[in-house]
C-alpha cells in the first residue's frame, strides 16, 4: 500500500471503510473486582474494563463482532466473559480457559454459551518448557477437536518455533496471539516457521497488540513488515485483533500479592489504520475483518 495515499477522517486510506460483519477477533472483558477479583497467586489483577467501555470505544468504528478472550488472570472462571458474549448474542464468540477435569457436558454447556475456542497462555505465566507446552496443546485438543473449536496459543516466538511439529500434528485448527510472539526488528528464522506454519493451512495467527511487537514501543509502523509477510504466508489464516483494553506488561510469573494491571492509551483509529497499512489491498483488508472470523467461529455469513 502507497505511503501516498490520502486518509479519511477515521485515519484508513481514501477508499476505505469499516465493512459490515467487521470482527474484533482479540479483546478482553474485565468485570467488577467485588464479582471478579481474580484468581489468587497470579501475574496480575484485574482492572474493571466493562464491554460497553468496548462498544464506545472499538465498536463505535463500525464493528459489529467481536470474540472475548478469556482473561489469564480469571483462571479457568469464564464466568466473565460469558456474561459478555449472551449480552451480544450472535454477534460474539468467546475464547475460554478450561481445567483438566472438565467433563464432555460441561465443555457442551460452553459450546452453547458462545466457545468456539480455548487459550493456552503460556507466556503470562513465564511458560517456556516446549516439552511441557506441547504435552499440554495435545491434550486440549483431543478434548475439543469433536467440538470443532481451536486452540489459541500466546506463547514467544521461539518457543512456538520449538512447538511447530507438535502444532503441524495437532487434530485442530491452532491460532497463534500477537502476530507470533515475534519482535521487531524480528528473527527472520523465527519468521520461516512461522509463515511455514501458516502455509501449512491448520495455523492461523492474529495481527494484534502491536504494542507487544515494537522493542521500543509507540512506532507501530515498523510491523508492517512482519504483519505483511505473515499475510503473503496465507492471507485466509489471518485475523485482526484490537486487544483492547491494552493492558501494560506485568509480572510474567505468578505474584503472591498482584498489583492491579495498567491499561495503555492506545488510539483505536491508529489500530485500523495500521490494518490497512499491513494489508495488500483493501479487499485484504475486508478479507481479515469479515471473512476469516466468519470462517474460523463460526459467524453467519
Amino acid at each position: 500500500m502507497s505511503g501516498a495515499k490520502t486518509l479519511s477522517s477515521h485515519g484508513l486510506p481514501d477508499g476505505y471503510a469499516v465493512p459490515s460483519r467487521a470482527c474484533d477477533s482479540h479483546m478482553h472483558v474485565f468485570g467488577p473486582v467485588s464479582r471478579f477479583p481474580g484468581v489468587e497467586g497470579h501475574s496480575y489483577a484485574p482492572r474493571p474494563a466493562p464491554l460497553e467501555d468496548w462498544r464506545r470505544s472499538i465498536g463505535a468504528l463500525g464493528l459489529e463482532r467481536a470474540v472475548i478472550v478469556q482473561p489469564s488472570c480469571y483462571g479457568t472462571d469464564n464466568t466473565c466473559t460469558l456474561e459478555s458474549v449472551s449480552s451480544m448474542g450472535e454477534h460474539a464468540r468467546a475464547v475460554v480457559s478450561i481445567g483438566h477435569d472438565i467433563t464432555e457436558a460441561e465443555l457442551l454447556e460452553l459450546h452453547e454459551a458462545g466457545a468456539r475456542g480455548v487459550r493456552l497462555n503460556a507466556k503470562s505465566v513465564g511458560s517456556r518448557d516446549a516439552g511441557a507446552i506441547a504435552a499440554e496443546v495435545k491434550a486440549v485438543a483431543e478434548r475439543i477437536a469433536p467440538l470443532g473449536w481451536h486452540l489459541q496459543l500466546h506463547a514467544e516466538a521461539a518457543v512456538i518455533v520449538r512447538l511447530s511439529e507438535a502444532l503441524h500434528a495437532l487434530e485442530c485448527p491452532v491460532v497463534i496471539d500477537h502476530m507470533g510472539g515475534m519482535r521487531v526488528p524480528q528473527d527472520d528464522s523465527h519468521l520461516v516457521s512461522l509463515q511455514a506454519l501458516l502455509r501449512g493451512g491448520n495455523c492461523w495467527v492474529k495481527l494484534s497488540a502491536p504494542y507487544r511487537i515494537v522493542e521500543h514501543g509507540g512506532l507501530f509502523d515498523e510491523t508492517c513488515s512482519l504483519a505483511a509477510a505473515l499475510i503473503a504466508a496465507n492471507p485466509a489464516r489471518v485475523v485482526w485483533g484490537s486487544d483492547w483494553p491494552h493492558t501494560s506488561e506485568h509480572a510474567g510469573r505468578p505474584q503472591a500479592d498482584p498489583q492491579q494491571v495498567d491499561f495503555r492509551c492506545i488510539d483505536s483509529n491508529e489500530l485500523l489504520a495500521l490494518l490497512a497499512k499491513q494489508c495488500c489491498d483493501e479487499s485484504t483488508f475486508v478479507r481479515i475483518l469479515v471473512d476469516n472470523p466468519a470462517a474460523l467461529y463460526g459467524f453467519p455469513v
